[in-house]
């Protein structure tokens, strides 16, 4: 099977920054993309950042220009910078890795990591 780990999540003051780390280990061959999403309370599993195989990116419209997505799919491991964070981003970050085993691929997750933004 396939393990995700998320680490870094915590307590941070309104502007303040937190990095957030993902690894995934165990039966993989390929890893198509890995990507992180949150989920507040009251409200739905919503995607934040994600990054491919071939480095592309695409971000949540909400943290374009705060948050950056970074690492290597082809090592397993990819992180989340979140800067300029705000209330709003209150929430339990999940990481999830796109795992491809012959002709299928499968989606496995982590489970979570809280960061909580407050004064």
């Amino acid at each position: 099977q396939v393990q995700v780990a998320e680490s870094g999540g915590g307590l941070v003051q309104p502007g303040g920054s937190l990095r957030l780390s993902c690894v995934a280990s165990g039966r993989i061959f390929t890893i198509k993309s890995m990507g992180w999403y949150r989920q507040a309370p009251g409200k739905e599993r919503e995607l934040v950042a994600a990054i491919v195989s071939g480095g592309n990116t695409n971000y949540a419209d909400s943290v374009k220009g705060r948050f950056t997505i970074s690492g290597d799919v082809a090592k397993n491991t990819v992180f989340l910078q979140m800067n300029s964070l705000k209330p709003e981003d209150t929430a339990v970050y999940y990481c999830s890795a796109d795992v491809v085993w012959g002709d299928h691929t499968y989606d496995f997750w982590g489970r979570g990591t809280q960061v909580t933004v407050s004064s």
